[in-house]
């Protein structure tokens, strides 16, 4: 298998490389070299595809597939499925379940209502507020361009070494300093984590087998719990850490922010019913496995402790708000 990775050494794009290299696959990566260091074992070439003529390097080679782990702009997506479709017979995009625009039923499908994406969208590939609509446009690209020699994997939140996200880092690294720890809602809240390295195995599979489609690429129902989360993160760094759980209405009227301030925290009510409900029969059926969440925990833990320099993480809870809410708490 000649497979071409766009990007391919940073979370995803570095765990498919690494996947596919371990398969015997001969590996060509095409990035600009700026985000991190290629994998030992592929053919790296330099290239942005954000601008006209910037895949040269391209030019004249042909491959069995190409995986883009990481498109954010729906007309740099055009423009490579574009140069490429003449070169590689199959195109595989990872994109996500924030293209659905809602989340107030549980067992959200792939036939759910989608965010009205155009192809040709261009933009700032950081600007992540208008995520959904423009993780449509790039589907649009690459299904307009390759019709059904394409498979859309549409992961959900992502988990795993190499994490450059940062929600299960935050918690690994605040748990680890110890003390009483924040919890947020309640602690049976069910979530849906997928481990970039069954995200990547299910993406490798389809290109294998050459199956296009779209699939919710999730374990198939709730993975763990906040609570289980937390534990796994105090046993994984053996931290002599103790969560203190607050209910909700208490946390907003200390004005904690979900998601932004305590990472994975989405609060319970009508419109997030779904929101950790997402349907994967579709991708179970195609042989989507998913490992134990403990063993994420233990596995981004362990890289974590090989870093020289902390990966990017959301700002997350101030430590002296954390200590302020939690005193409150007390008192009440």
């Amino acid at each position: 298998m000649r497979l071409l990775v766009i990007g391919g050494t940073a979370f995803v794009g570095r765990t498919v490389v690494e996947d596919a290299l371990t398969r015997g696959y001969e590996v060509t990566t095409v990035n600009r070299g700026r985000t991190g260091a290629d994998v030992d074992g592929v053919k790296a070439l330099r290239g942005d595809r954000s601008t006209d003529g910037g895949l040269r390097e391209l030019e004249g080679l042909t491959f069995d597939a190409v995986v883009d782990p990481g498109g954010m702009v729906p007309a740099h997506v055009l423009r490579t499925a574009r140069a490429l479709v003449d070169a590689a017979p199959f195109y595989a995009f990872v994109s996500t379940t924030a293209v659905y625009q809602s989340w107030d039923t549980p067992h959200v499908d792939e036939s759910a209502a989608t965010w009205p994406g155009v192809a040709d969208e261009d933009g700032d590939p950081a600007d992540l507020t208008r995520l959904g609509v423009r993780k449509r446009g790039c589907e649009l690209a690459v299904e307009q361009t390759y019709g059904p020699d394409s498979v859309i994997a549409r992961a959900g939140m992502i988990v795993g070494p190499y994490d450059n996200v940062g929600q299960l880092p935050w918690w690994l690294t605040r748990i680890a300093r110890g003390g009483r720890v924040l919890a947020p809602g309640n602690p049976d809240r069910g979530l849906q984590l997928i481990d970039a390295r069954d995200l990547a195995a299910f993406v490798l599979d389809q290109v294998e087998a050459r199956a296009g489609g779209v699939h919710n690429v999730v374990p198939d129902e709730p993975n763990t719990t906040m609570g289980q989360l937390v534990d796994d993160c105090v046993r994984a760094t053996g931290a002599d850490a103790t969560p203190v759980w607050m209910d909700e209405g208490f946390l907003f009227s200390q004005g904690v922010q979900p998601w932004a301030e305590l990472p994975l925290w989405i609060p319970d009510g009508p419109a997030t019913a779904g929101f950790w409900s997402v349907s994967a029969v579709g991708a179970t059926a195609r042989g989507l496995r998913t490992r134990p969440f403990a063993e994420s925990v233990e596995d981004t833990w362990a890289w974590l402790r090989t870093l020289d320099t902390a990966p990017t993480m959301p700002p997350g809870l101030d430590t002296r708000k954390e200590q302020r809410v939690l005193a409150e708490w007390e008192t009440n």
